[in-house]
Order: structure tokens, then sequence, then C-alpha cells
């Protein structure tokens, strides 16, 4: 698998990247570890975990296959940071002290000095330069070898990137944006981020598994549309313009001999500025599915997908 290069940083990834939602919730430990040994003897290195996945359980099932595999092997994007709220709920953190105190369980968790990439989370309630400060913290102690953001504003995103470039916090390396042929209203900031040599990691590159063309005609009693505590993943994807996409991605598929799941994830994976297009497959066999996915698209059909997305 071709290993590319985020931005300006020293950091290579592999063009595809590994998510754990479903690990030790939908995906169990064997399959897991099934799962991370067939990616990276594939090429893959790129592994995105939170530490709300799976429940909370993700972490924990990683940590074991990481022992297998070899932590050597696997670029770690670690996302966001949580912190307890009333009664024992866990939520989403940007505060200094949750967020130090989020990676350390973290890194303890999985029995590791660094993460590969640290993507913080802004958050309203909090200052932003209070986020970066302790981003920039971990990465100057070196438990954070890269540092990134993740489901940030446009807003956010410039004023980062501009500290960083400044010296005021640490740089910033990478950020997370969901993108698919299915979702292009992030394609102007995946472009300027590309201009200012920040990689761009593409989240929910098959639109919650919705490209695959697996609802095209019905809803797969063990997909994630019939998930409860999935299913938000997918229904804005099963209907409007969504489907349009879905219909000529699959059209483009049939005329190229190739899969609808195919031609989605290699239209958003060869997009210009993406460093990686981040999957979620629930089984092995759906991983190894989408491992064979390498050839690019001939450049008239990719217009045409571009056209038809209303980028």
């Amino acid at each position: 698998m071709e290993l590319k290069q985020c931005g300006h940083s020293g950091l290579y990834v592999s063009a595809l990247g590994l998510g754990t939602l479903t690990w030790g919730r939908d995906t169990d430990g064997p399959e897991a570890h099934d799962m991370l040994k067939t990616f990276v003897d594939a090429g893959g290195n790129l592994v995105e975990c939170s530490p709300a996945h799976g429940d909370g359980i993700a972490v924990d099932v990683l940590s074991d296959a990481l022992s297998t595999v070899g932590r050597h092997r696997v670029a770690l994007a670690w996302r966001g940071a949580v912190r307890r709220a009333g009664e024992g709920a866990w939520v989403s953190a940007a505060g200094r002290g949750d967020l130090l105190r989020s990676l350390d369980d973290a890194l303890a968790r999985l029995d590791t000095d660094y993460v590969d990439m640290w993507l913080v989370e802004p958050r309203p309630e909090v200052p932003l330069e209070e986020t970066l400060e302790a981003a920039t913290l971990a990465y100057r102690t070196g438990r954070a070898r890269y540092v990134g953001l993740s489901r940030a504003s446009e807003w956010e995103l410039a004023e980062a990137v501009t500290r960083g470039v400044l010296g005021a916090s640490a740089p910033i390396s990478v950020v997370e944006v969901a993108f698919s042929l299915a979702n292009t209203s992030a394609a102007q900031t995946v472009a300027e981020l590309s201009n200012r040599g920040v990689g761009v990691i593409a989240a929910s590159a098959l639109a919650g598994g919705a490209l695959t063309g697996k609802y095209r005609h019905t809803t797969p009693a063990d997909s994630r549309a019939a998930s409860p505590h999935l299913r938000h993943m997918v229904e804005p994807y099963l209907g409007g313009q969504a489907r349009t996409v879905i219909e000529a991605a699959s059209r483009a598929g049939a005329g190229l001999e190739r899969s609808t799941g195919d031609v989605a994830l290699a239209w958003v994976r060869d997009f210009p500025g993406v460093s990686a297009a981040l999957v979620g497959p629930r089984t092995c066999r759906q991983l190894e599915a989408l491992l064979d996915y390498s050839d690019p698209l001939p450049e008239p059909i990719r217009q045409v997908l571009t056209e038809v997305a209303v980028l």
C-alpha cells in the first residue's frame, strides 16, 4: 500500500487508514486482531482510535492487538479526549487538565510512550488557546509525535495553523475532516489545508458504508443502518443528493467492472490534498475487500463523479 506524506511534515501514513469505532462492541477481540494483522501485512500503518470507540473498550482491544502485531508497525492516531460528567457519564473534553489526563490514560492502556499523532477536538466552552497549549505540552514532552485537529470549525483550523506557523503552539501537521464522494462540503477546506502544508485524513470515506452501494435496494439486517447505535452514521446518506451520487458511482463501477465502493474510495483516496482515507470495516472480510481497491480512476470518470457530487 502506498505511503503518503502528511502535508509538509515528516509523517508518512498509508493511503487507507483503519478506524476502530466498532472494536469491542460490534467487532470482538479476535476479529479485531485479525483485522489489524491483515491491515499491516498489506502495508497499512495508520490506525485511528478514540476513547469513545466501542463504548470505551476499543482502546483495550487495540492494545492487545498491538502487542501481537508490533507497535513499531503502526502510526497511531489518537483522537480527542474525554472527561467524566455527572453520574459516571463520559463527555468530550478540551480543557488542559482533562486533555492531558485522558491522553496519559490512553498511553498507559496502550502500553506505549507516545501516539504518532494526537487529533484534539476544540469545544466552544473552552478557549482554543487552552486546548492547543495542552497539545503543545504533549508534543514537547514526546507524548505526541505530531499534533492535529478533528471536528474543528474553519475559524479554529485557521487560528490553530497560524499559531503553529508563528511558533505560539505546536505545528498543526494533520487535520481530520468528514469527506467523501457523498459529503464534499469540506472540499475547499481540504484544498486550503493542502496549500498550507497540512495533511488531511478523510474520515468516513465511505459515508458509513453507504457508498459501498449496499443500501441501494434494501437494508441488510446486519448492517450499520439496521443498528440502533450506528444508524445515525448512515441515515444522512440514504436519500437526496447522496443517493444520486451513489447511483453515479454504481454506474461508473459497472462500466469499469469495479464495485461501487471501489470507485467511491478511489475518488476520495486520490483527491488532491488527502493523505489518507479512513475506513471502519466491522469484519476482516470487509477489510480484505477494501484492501483490494488500488487502481486510480480514469480521469474522465473522476471528473464526471466530481460534477455529480456538486463540489
